[in-house]
């Protein structure tokens, strides 16, 4: 699945060359910050599991308009995803109702917004196998990624 997508991003690159730019972007902000990095030993990117990838472009984010998600969902070859596997564990957020409530029992609230939220939780050294991506470079061949942090896409994250 994951080398699929990864045509079908060829492809799309191939008609939307802004869509490209901001891919090609947000990938190598993932390499600069750390979020990811390339696998080098051939044992450990044979032993683990490729995620597919797709962007969504949100016009009206003031931080980042293209998101990568990645798809925890998609079937391997086995038939099951990432998903199917993950402990989600209890849920973390309050109810919503619970929030307002609390929100206007207060003369003064605070609010945040944190940038990149997801990708500051850290995943285990011993869990980033499953986090493989494929990412064609700038020559043309295709390259083993693993992700490092907590990704859109999957059922565990927050």
């Amino acid at each position: 699945m994951a080398m699929k997508r990864l045509a079908s991003h060829r492809h799309q690159f191939q008609r939307d060359e802004q869509f490209e730019t901001e891919y090609r972007a947000v990938i190598q902000e993932y390499l600069e910050m750390g979020h990811t990095n390339k696998v080098t030993s051939r044992l450990h990117s044979d032993n683990g599991y490729y995620l597919s990838q797709y962007g969504i472009i949100k016009d009206s984010s003031t931080s980042t308009n293209l998101r990568i998600v990645f798809d925890g969902s998609a079937p391997s070859t086995t038939g099951v995803s990432l998903n199917d596997t993950l402990y989600t564990g209890p849920k973390l957020q309050e109810k919503l109702f619970n929030v307002l409530c609390k929100f206007r029992s207060n003369q003064y609230v605070l609010t945040g917004d944190v940038a990149k939220m997801y990708r500051q939780f850290l995943v285990r050294l011993k869990d980033r196998k499953y986090h493989h991506i494929l990412w064609r470079n700038s020559n043309g061949g295709n390259k083993t990624y693993q992700i490092n942090t907590v990704m859109f896409g999957l059922s565990a994250a927050p």
